[in-house]
């Protein structure tokens, strides 16, 4: 059967994007489906990735120049800053991305057609266009890449005025003095720093009883430190949340109640300029007609994909936030390329399930492999070598105090386990452990290799020494330790 194309691309995010560009270089013909009117990217380049990071870098410029500079830091930073400025370098960062990403699609030669796509078979999909012109075209794969979206929350209404969501806080135009997030997940404390940073008083309202739990526990202790410090109050088992207009005070009521309060049903209120509300997002699969192609989803509408990334019908496939888990803009770019190798039958190394995670708080945070606790419940025997930024050269030249690299290791092997990292550059420095890792080496490649001087880096020495030290005081003999290991051992 002749079809229209080797493959159509429902949504131009990072995982449509990846195998458009992959399918390409295997000379196959590839059309990518983008619902949005004028921009393609998806959440990736529009409301979530590229415009959340963006303002948060502009947030955390600023921090970094009053740390240098505290002498002169006499006005308050939404006095001195204009929200129209951030926005402005956002608004230079998305659109260079868009521009990129139209550049890519055009010299690949990849078709775009702007519209809503919906299965029709699985070979067939129905595309209806902003104009209301309907088509119907073939390929001889699909990829599902439509993304997710917010949740909505049930007890209040999201104005975009007073109350804000992903999308709206974007394009928030002034600096608030106050503002509420309610939200326990990583992009709620990517938000709150954000904010914090820039001048306002920052209060989250977090549903779940645990703070960020994936978190290696030293971790997590030094950012609640760190949020403390600036000011950043976090509240955990809030549940009754409403939120209403105080038009005699001219301001914004957030009314909760704790599960941990002494006081139980006792109702708390918080005033505020501004509510910002981040409580997850949910598969966009419920009106791209899943259920014509036979294609299944599990019970939170998740499309269910095997390792390959294919569906249960044998040439559709699904990439990004519709396949759930890890649901990371990092990990979908490997998955749709992947993806696209599978259709095709070319041959390629899979991802290793060990990936690197990153919450762009400010500082940042950045982990891989095991935490100590993980290792522990698995009765494995490990040591900790430990690096703190107030003790690393880089760290007083930046005026850079806060934060921590910690290794988990196995104490006879040496071999890492684990890296977990909060503090300036966190989500670049993970790599280099994530390298070290993935070529099966242990702690000593810090120790025996020259890193350049000073930089940040210069904490995997240090945690390396510390944890070496730790090993030696087990009863490991030193000069053992130091000893380069053969390939067998």
């Amino acid at each position: 059967m002749k079809y229209d194309y080797d493959v159509i691309i429902l949504g131009s995010g990072p995982a449509g994007f990846s195998c458009a560009m992959q399918s390409s270089k295997f000379d196959k013909k590839a059309l990518i489906v983008e619902a949005n009117e004028q921009d393609f990217g998806g959440n990736w380049i529009n409301t979530g990735t590229v415009p959340s990071k963006a303002l948060r870098e502009t947030a955390r410029i600023i921090q970094r120049f009053k740390k240098q500079f505290s002498e002169l830091e006499h006005e308050k930073t939404y006095k001195r800053h204009q929200m129209a400025d951030l926005h402005f370098y956002k608004q230079q960062i998305q659109e260079s991305k868009i521009r990129k990403v139209e550049t890519d699609f055009d010299k690949n030669e990849v078709d775009t057609i702007r519209g809503h796509g919906k299965l029709k078979s699985d070979h067939e999909v129905v595309i209806t266009t902003h104009e209301g012109e309907e088509k119907t075209l073939s390929a001889e794969f699909i990829l599902i890449s439509t993304g997710s979206r917010p949740v909505q929350p049930k007890e209040f209404h999201i104005d975009h005025d007073k109350v804000l969501d992903w999308n709206s806080v974007l394009k928030l135009n002034h600096i608030p003095h106050q503002l509420v997030i309610i939200g326990g997940g990583v992009n709620a404390v990517e938000y709150a720093t954000t904010f914090s940073n820039l001048g306002c008083r920052v209060s989250l309202l977090n549903p779940r009883d645990n703070f960020l739990p994936f978190l290696d526990h030293e971790i997590k202790e030094e950012f609640k430190s760190i949020l403390k410090k600036e000011k950043v109050e976090v509240l955990t088992s809030v549940y009754d949340i409403d939120v209403q207009e105080n038009s005699l005070r001219n301001t914004t009521e957030v009314k909760y109640k704790l599960n941990n309060d002494h006081e139980e049903g006792r109702t708390h209120v918080l005033e505020t300029e501004h509510v910002l509300f981040l409580s997850g997002k949910i598969p966009n699969t419920d009106t791209i007609g899943l259920s014509k192609a036979g294609v299944e989803t599990d019970e939170k509408n998740y499309i269910v994909v095997d390792d390959n990334y294919k569906t249960n019908v044998d040439n559709i496939y699904a990439a990004g936030d519709v396949i759930g888990y890890p649901a990371l803009a990092s990990a979908s770019f490997s998955e749709g390329r992947l993806a696209s190798c599978r259709m095709f039958g070319i041959d390629a190394l899979d991802v290793p399930p060990e990936i690197p995670f990153a919450i762009y708080s400010i500082p940042e945070i950045s982990n891989i492999g095991l935490t100590e606790e993980d290792a522990n419940e698995m009765g494995l025997n490990v040591t900790v070598g430990r690096a703190y930024y107030r003790n690393i050269t880089q760290g007083h030249i930046s005026n850079q105090d806060d934060g921590m690299l910690k290794l988990v290791f196995s104490t006879e092997t040496l071999k890492i386990l684990g890296i977990h990292i909060i503090g300036e550059r966190a989500s670049d420095l993970i790599h280099l452990g994530q390298a070290v890792m993935s070529l099966g080496g242990d702690i000593r490649y810090f120790i025996n290799h020259v890193l350049n001087y000073p930089t940040y880096s210069e904490a995997y020495r240090t945690a390396a020494l510390n944890g070496i030290n730790r090993v030696y005081k087990a009863g490991v003999k030193y000069k053992k330790i130091l000893k380069h290991q053969n390939k067998e051992d």
